[in-house]
């Protein structure tokens, strides 16, 4: 087949397959952060992130380094990371605080928390320069949309769009439900931040995020561990919540079909919980007080409104339940980095939060038995699909039994329809 050309991408994309070069042509990458990363909303981070004015963090939106500011009147703003003068970067670390203004380390210039000029040294000299003639010149560039949606901040590189909330659609209802399970409806990134380098494109992580048929196979080993694990405890021991996380992969195929998966728009979705509503003594603390604040009708209806690995296309996947947001920030066409940030939910008993640790701990860290077999699979998916022995990956189970519904798609657990949804929307995003 001949080399395909990554300015048509539309051509690369079938109903039930496509093209192995969307993982692996650097070519393709590069359109991709120009035309779905250059265009649709990203996450930037938190506004917990930055309590206080003057407060930052350091991050991307696809290849484009950006800082995160709270200002002074209470807003947010998200900067290009590049100093309009010579270009330096303004900021290296993950986080800090600048007290009045924002410096450059290279020559001294300042400018405020929007971006706007500060002092300039030897100011007078560039008065004959092009450069005083563009006010715009001496600021540092913004980001041109910048919005939140419950405290989850998102920016976008594009003059033009949906907005935000026209942007997220059916996921609202997850972002809704994370802050909704804290009873003051507000939550806060605690414990720090976990991040990991995958040796695969950005796309292999997402698809599996909703591939129900790999648990059984790619989890067996540490799966298996867990339930030995357990059955050599004293016997009537109950299942620890380590284990009963771990082992819930290998669940049989019949269980996973049962779920529900949902595709949105844009290229968004979520899976009904793997997990039942638990009843353990964490759980029914967390459970009265929502009830002390909400009565028990809807802190119900709260709780039982739980959804597995909801998908924000293309940023990453927050988990109602355990109180997580893992991060997409794509590096390369075969490198992926996946930040993993925990939340607090303020007013629940600190046992709530200590659990969402463990869940980070156990299933997502660097140092996570389920992780290591997930990032395994991804590196061999990945140097696979480099070789010549074909040139499409398909998407086709499942297919031509998906049900349309206004907004979206719905399916059956086993179904590859997740996958089908994420490249229909990378299609449209990747047009001219």
């Amino acid at each position: 087949m001949p080399v395909p050309d990554p300015s048509t991408p539309h051509t690369l994309i079938r109903d039930d397959r496509v093209h192995r070069s969307v993982y692996t042509d650097p070519a393709i990458f590069a359109l991709e952060m120009q035309r779905i990363f250059g265009r649709a909303w990203v996450y930037v981070g938190h506004d917990s992130q930055v309590p206080q004015p003057g407060d930052w963090i350091t991050t991307r939106i696809g290849d484009q380094p950006v800082l995160m500011v709270r200002r002074n009147d209470g807003d947010i703003a998200v900067l290009h990371n590049r100093c309009p003068h010579k270009g330096a970067q303004l900021a290296t670390a993950p986080c800090g605080h600048a007290e009045r203004f924002l410096r450059c380390g290279y020559h001294g210039w300042t400018f405020g928390f929007d971006g706007s000029a500060g002092a300039i040294p030897l100011r007078d000299g560039y008065d004959a320069a092009a450069l005083a003639a563009d006010p715009d010149a001496l600021r540092v560039k913004p980001l041109a949309r910048v919005a939140a949606y419950r405290g989850f901040v998102f920016a976008s590189r594009a003059t033009d769009g949906p907005p935000l909330e026209d942007f997220l659609g059916g996921v609202r209802t997850s972002l809704d439900n994370f802050c909704d399970r804290a009873p003051t409806g507000r939550v806060t990134v605690a414990g720090g931040i976990q991040r990991v380098i995958q040796r695969n494109n950005w796309k292999v992580f997402f698809e599996n995020l909703h591939d129900t048929m790999h648990p059984m196979t790619t989890h067996e080993s540490s799966g298996l561990a867990a339930r030995r694990l357990h059955r050599a405890m004293p016997e009537g021991t109950p299942k620890p919540f380590e284990l009963r996380i771990v082992d819930g992969n290998i669940e049989p195929y019949p269980f996973w079909a049962a779920l529900a998966l949902k595709g949105f728009d844009h290229g968004h979705g979520w899976m009904e919980a793997i997990f039942n509503p638990p009843t353990d003594p964490t759980s029914l603390a967390h459970q009265a007080a929502l009830e002390a604040v909400h009565g028990p009708d809807r802190t119900r209806a709260i709780l039982s409104l739980n959804l597995h690995n909801t998908i924000v296309w293309p940023s990453g996947s927050p988990h109602t339940a355990f109180q997580q947001f893992r991060v997409i920030r794509p590096l390369a066409v075969d490198r992926t980095l996946i930040e993993i940030q925990t939340f607090r939910l303020e007013g629940a008993p600190d046992a709530v939060f200590e659990r969402a640790l463990r869940y980070t701990n156990v299933v997502n860290s660097p140092s996570s038995s389920v992780m290591a077999d997930d990032l395994e699979m991804y590196a061999r998916v990945q140097r696979g699909l480099q070789s010549d022995g074909g040139d499409w990956v398909s998407l086709a189970r499942g297919a031509g039994r998906d049900t349309v519904f206004d907004g979206g798609v719905a399916s059956t657990g086993n179904s590859e329809m997740p996958m089908r949804n994420q490249f229909a929307a990378w299609a449209r995003w990747m047009q001219a």
